[in-house]
């Protein structure tokens, strides 16, 4: 008896690169017994919901896109509490999940590897009751991925995420923030927070740190106060770039659980996606809650 399968994909995604492999793609499937239920997204949140209304009528939900046609599919099956196992082809510009797990970069391997059938069980996180797959942040550079155009995204990649970013570094603002957890408790003033379960944000590998386990529990978090003189400024950018926590401008530990507490509204992002204006945020570490079809051997069980 063959196997359901929904298999949902942006066209638009990383320069529309699913056209070229569509077919070879969907013959891997068919040719693994497996009935194959096309989706092209046409709109935001659509395979979000179409993650939604096939999460406990298929066996296997594939998705391919960048981070956020991601977040939508987990975002998805975990409102319906379905255990339905994913698989993802990375197609975005930057790729930060696939890379972190570090994924075939080829799509027609991605898919051979989903159809290895090998579980891999992966942190996700869960922010004030939303769902993300592996960053909730703030501040600088942070709302660049959805703020950037798409077809800007697609030509330049990495360049279009700093060249946006890079306007804003004159006009640094900053967030007044208490931020608890079991690790630390601290009231600061803040430009940029990440709590990540990720190898890379944005495309730049280790600025959440070196040894990072995406089924451990834990985040990574990162949060960078605001710099008072270019010196400090300086400061902060090095470590950023020798990824190397030599700086008390740099909070970072892992915390399972945490709170962020501002008394002015903050806009979060999530897997590169609006996130919403918020004074308080409960982000928790939810263990091992994705299955995911994934075989690599720089990855735990």
């Amino acid at each position: 008896m063959a196997k359901k399968m929904l298999f949902v994909f942006n066209p638009k995604a990383g320069k529309g690169r699913i056209k070229m492999h569509l077919l070879d793609i969907v013959d891997i499937f068919s040719s693994h017994d497996y009935e194959v239920i096309i989706r092209a997204t046409q709109a935001p949140k659509d395979a979000y919901e179409k993650a939604k209304e096939y999460a406990d009528s298929v066996d296997l939900i594939v998705c391919s896109g960048g981070d956020g046609t991601l977040d939508e599919v987990v975002t998805g099956i975990t409102e319906k509490n379905s255990n339905v196992p994913i698989g993802y082809i990375p197609a975005g510009s930057t790729n930060d999940f696939a890379n972190s797990l570090f994924m075939p970069k080829s799509m027609v391997k991605a898919a051979q590897m989903i159809m290895e059938e090998k579980l891999y069980h992966c942190d996700i996180g869960r922010f004030n009751g939303q769902t993300f797959a592996y960053v909730a942040a703030f501040g600088l550079f942070t709302d660049v991925s959805y703020e950037t155009d798409q077809d800007l995204k697609n030509v330049l990649g990495h360049v279009a995420y700093l060249l946006e970013g890079v306007k804003r570094l004159f006009d640094i603002k900053s967030y007044h923030m208490k931020v608890t957890s079991e690790e630390i408790q601290v009231e600061d003033d803040f430009i940029v927070g990440m709590i990540t379960n990720s190898r890379s944000v944005g495309g730049f590998k280790n600025l959440t740190g070196k040894n990072v386990d995406m089924n451990d529990g834990l985040f990574e978090v990162t949060l960078i106060r605001h710099p008072k003189n270019p010196l400090q400024l300086q400061e902060i950018m090095t470590a950023l770039v020798m990824a190397e926590d030599n700086t008390d401008m740099i909070y970072s530990f892992k915390s399972k659980k945490l709170m962020i507490e501002t008394e002015e509204e903050v806009p979060w992002t999530l897997d590169g996606e609006f996130g919403g204006d918020h004074t308080y945020v409960e982000i928790e570490n939810r263990h091992k809650a994705l299955n995911l079809y994934l075989k690599s051997t720089k990855t735990k069980e």
